[in-house]
Order: C-alpha cells, then structure tokens, then sequence
C-alpha cells in the first residue's frame, strides 16, 4: 500500500478513484466516456447542478451565495479578484494579509489591478507563526480582505478570522476547503483550487456573495468575470467537463462519509497523533509555530540537511510517497487533506520510529 502525502496535486479517496476508472469509457450507459460529453447536453448539466449543491449542502453556503467553476486554478483567482472586486473602493483600495508564499503571490498578482495594501506580514519569522493583524488597519472603505486560511508550505492554520466590518473577508481556501466546519455567511468569497481536498489540478470554485457581483473592471476578461460566470452557470466557454465530474464524486463520497463535521472530527485527530509524535522528542522538530499549526499540512524538520534526504527516500521505498518539503522551505512535509485514512499516518509514525531508532 502507497500513501500519498503530496501537497498537490493530492490523493483523492480510493472509492473515487475506482468509480472513475469503472465509468470511464461508458457514462451511465451512453456509450460515451464523460470526458466525450458535451459541456451542455443534459447529463453534463446535472453533474454541474449536483456538484454545486453538494458544496452548498456540505458547506452550508447561504443562498445569498453564487457557486462557480472557474478556469486556472487558485493562481487565476489572484488576478480575477482585483479585477472583479477592487471597483467598490473609490480609491481600488484592497488590503492583504501576507502568512505564505500563495499569499505573497496574490499580493504580486494583483498589484496591476488596485491599491494593494500589505497591512499584515509574518516574513519575518520565514513563516512560522500567523500574523498580528491591528484592527486600525482595517480602512473600512477598502474593497476587500484577503487571507490565505491555510497555509501550505509552511503548515500554518487560521484558527479563526478577524472581524472586518463592513469590509468583505475574502478566504483563499485552497488547502483546506471541507476540512473543518466554516459560517460561510462571515465572508464575502471564498475560493479554492480543487486539486488538494476537491478534484483534478487546473481549475477552481469560487464561492461568492451576490452584492458583490458587478463591480468589474471594464478590462476584466470574459472568462474572469464573476458576474459572467454567474449569468452563464460557469459555462461561458467549455469547461473542463471531467474536473467537474470528479469533484462531484469527491462530494458524494465526503457526504458518504458523514460531512464536515465527521471529517474535521478525523482530520483533528490525523494531525493530533502526527504532532504528538513530533513533539516526543528532539529528532524531529516542528517547523511552524504551535499556536497555529495546520491540519492538512504537517512540517518539521530533522537534524540536519542529510538525514532529511535519507528520511525522504527511506520512506518513499517504504510505501510513503512525496514527503519531502517545498523547495523553498526544505525539512519535511506530510499533507494529509481530507482522503488521507488513519492507517497512513499509524504509517507514518511507525517508520518515524524506526527511522529515529537507527538514525537519532
């Protein structure tokens, strides 16, 4: 048995995995692959309304909430929402809250479009704790907030979110969208690249409140255009038909698990055991802070550069895939987002024990 640990592209549950493989060249009997299906023919158009009111249902997204499938991932979502968003501020004024790299790339992205403002930064810690964000900062005649609720590189959490006001609170939730049970109502959008807890790697969902629809930027794009995406049920142009069907089949299957609540309930205690183990001895050593450590998430380092390389390919040949961290952060990383089962990390820990016993 293999257990992925990858940030992502990540595992997806092994039901999902078998169901795709099962219907692949023959959808529901048409004779035809889902990847053949027209993106407007009927049975495509009940795969899109049913993965949109599983997140709904599973979510516990308002009605006051539009649901889209957007093309290129979390990444398009950092240029898409200034265009979209900075408009209600006179001045484009958008205010950001730096906790990572993705959140240091939303801020880069975004700058052509608006004021951007860094009102918040923990660089200079490398990331190892959240920011301290001062509630003067928050000009209430901004656009936006925006946070980076998960924090993948380095394994930092929000635990919970600042009050902004009338101020819309705009979550990129892409590591750690379903984990953990969320009142949809405190923010006005949240948006996720499905590849780590939802589906395939390329696109997104973004979540967003209807007030805040039509205020784009004449040069906003078609295809990044909220309010279009809404009127045309996210069917503008052809979208990634098998992207949306397996998100479908992975929402399926976390309400088949019991929802949110039972899955954060399994995903604490994952990283609980994870975290116990780290902290049992000086071997390995957590790299984030423990106030904030993440859920999905999991980093620390060894004792030194040649034994974090060891401890990499030793567990890869022993069934435990893509545990080395990001490159700019090095140390080790074990994502374990939502299809990650217990046994991989009763895995894990084991060869934690018998790699500090021949290398401590």
């Amino acid at each position: 048995m293999v257990y992925n640990f990858g940030a992502g592209p990540a595992m997806l549950p092994p039901p999902v995995m078998q169901r795709i493989r099962d219907e692949f060249l023959d959808y529901q009997g048409m004779g035809v692959s889902v990847i053949e299906i027209s993106h407007r023919c009927p049975e495509f158009a009940a795969i899109l309304a049913e993965a949109k009111q599983l997140i709904r249902n599973l979510a516990g997204v308002p009605d006051n909430y539009q649901i889209l499938f957007t093309h290129g991932g979390a990444r398009m979502q950092f240029a898409a929402l200034p265009l979209n968003l900075a408009g209600r501020s006179a001045s484009k004024t958008c205010l950001y809250v730096e906790s990572g790299n993705f959140a240091g790339l939303a801020i880069k992205d975004a700058k052509a479009y608006g004021d951007i403002r860094t009102i918040a930064s923990s660089a200079d810690s490398n990331f190892k704790q959240l920011p301290v964000i001062d509630p003067a900062s928050i000009d209430p005649g901004a656009a936006y907030l925006h946070l980076t609720s998960n924090n993948t590189l380095y394994g930092t959490q929000w635990p919970d979110f600042p009050d902004t006001g009338s101020v819309p609170l705009i979550l990129d939730q892409t590591s750690e969208i379903l984990s953990r049970r969320l009142d949809f109502s405190r923010f006005g959008m949240v948006y996720a690249g499905l590849q780590k807890n939802l589906g395939p790697s390329g696109m997104a969902v973004v979540i967003i409140r209807d007030d805040l629809l039509g205020f784009a930027a004449p040069q906003t794009p078609l295809l990044l255009n909220y309010t279009t995406a809404a009127k045309d049920d996210s069917l503008t142009n052809t979208t990634n038909t098998f992207a949306v069907y397996v998100t479908k089949l992975v929402l399926e299957w976390l309400r088949d698990q019991g929802g949110v609540a039972t899955i954060e309930a399994q995903n604490r205690g994952k990283a609980a055991r994870l975290y116990d183990r780290i902290d049992r001895s000086d071997f390995y050593r957590g790299y984030a802070r423990s106030d904030c450590r993440s859920l999905m998430n999991v980093t620390f380092t060894l004792p030194d550069d040649a034994l974090e390389k060891t401890f990499v390919a030793e567990a890869e040949a022993a069934g435990l895939y893509a545990l080395a961290g990001h490159r700019s952060v090095g140390g080790i990383r074990a994502s374990i987002y939502n299809a990650m089962p217990m046994e991989g990390i009763s895995a894990l820990i084991s060869f934690m024990d018998d790699f500090e016993r021949r290398k401590g």
